[in-house]
């Protein structure tokens, strides 16, 4: 079989495809054939070494996928042969077959497309995570979602709207503004890129004091880390809460933060880790994903990716995401 190859670390440059022994079966895993996967953030920084759980060379990237099982291990009783699934792994998804631990994959509504379900699972798993069990998010709440244009970010605007927030987006472009708009957040702003200067802190926080009379926003939603976060805590409601996600900006830009502003805000710095969280409470998290079923039969949720590739073309996928080209979800179809 074929799959894409992390054969040394460094950019997606350096991915290649090549031909891979099949998966060998084990109790209580399933082997799945892939028909769609998607692309994020950590992908980017796994390839590079920069990813804070980092498998050994060589590896296959690859978060999560869609497919069909075409063999199941002893042990395994809730799945068969045949059963449409999405498997959140974290690596190994861009490969045309996966070994994957029961644990890990989930049953799709039989009229869902293999890439909705892809681009489905693990960011909308980690959003709704983060707004549901992690901020505790209200109706009538405001939200402020950082790199809003992004997977995680897209899928946080529509949950947020779906859940009775207003939703403010922050992007680095009009036209991911625009995007964020058309996805259901109430109004949006661009910030600078890159590493911001004091007084381009300072003009950041203002701008999102002014955008919520003041009061700043109830939950802030942080992917980007970086120079963004600081003063992103600032602006921040009395009895805020923010959810650390991740950090685009740079595993090197992890920011320190003035724990007295916790203090002088009454508000909580939440972390988010969506993959132990599953591990630890499975119940809640299939909860979580029939929730998000319903959302999406409903029409509340739109996991529909924005850029497509195949498997001949996935390294350019994550470059894609690299160079922050990404305006919504990345899938790699199979099919």
């Amino acid at each position: 079989m074929k799959a894409l190859q992390c054969i040394e670390l460094g950019g997606p440059e350096k991915l290649v495809v090549s031909e891979v022994p099949d998966p060998i079966i084990a109790a209580e895993h399933v082997i799945i054939e892939v028909r769609s996967a998607s692309v994020n953030f950590p992908d980017v920084l796994m390839i590079q070494g920069l990813y804070q759980f980092q498998p050994p060379l060589p590896f296959t990237p690859g978060g999560e996928s869609a497919g069909v099982i075409i063999e199941i291990g002893e042990g395994v009783e809730s799945f068969k042969v045949g059963d449409k699934v999405f498997a959140a792994t974290g690596v190994g998804g861009i490969s045309e077959k996966i070994l994957a631990h029961q644990s890990s994959i989930r049953l799709i509504p039989e009229e869902m497309d293999f890439e909705i379900a892809a681009a489905l699972s693990v960011t909308y798993g980690t959003s709704i995570y983060a707004l549901k069990q992690r901020a505790n998010i209200q109706p009538g709440e405001t939200l402020l979602v950082l790199g809003a244009s992004g997977g995680v970010g897209l899928a946080t605007v529509q949950l947020g709207k779906a859940m009775g927030a207003k939703v403010i987006a922050a992007a680095s472009t009009q036209e991911k503004i625009d995007i964020c708009i058309e996805n259901g957040a109430d109004e949006g702003f661009v910030y600078p890129s890159g590493n911001l200067d004091r007084d381009q802190q300072k003009e950041l926080s203002n701008t999102i004091k002014e955008l919520t009379g003041g009061m700043g926003p109830n939950v802030i939603y942080d992917p980007v880390g970086g120079t963004y976060a600081e003063p992103c805590l600032r602006s921040i409601a009395w009895d805020g809460r923010y959810l650390v996600i991740g950090f685009a900006a740079g595993a090197d830009q992890i920011p320190k933060m003035p724990l007295n502003l916790t203090l002088l805000k009454g508000c909580q710095i939440v972390g988010v880790f969506w993959g132990a969280w599953t591990g630890l409470f499975p119940e809640e998290n299939q909860k979580n994903f029939d929730e998000l079923f319903e959302m999406h039969k409903a029409g509340k949720i739109n996991p529909t990716p924005s850029d497509k590739f195949t498997l001949e073309t996935s390294a350019d996928a994550i470059a894609h995401l690299k160079d922050r080209k990404a305006k919504g979800k990345v899938v790699i179809n199979f099919q």
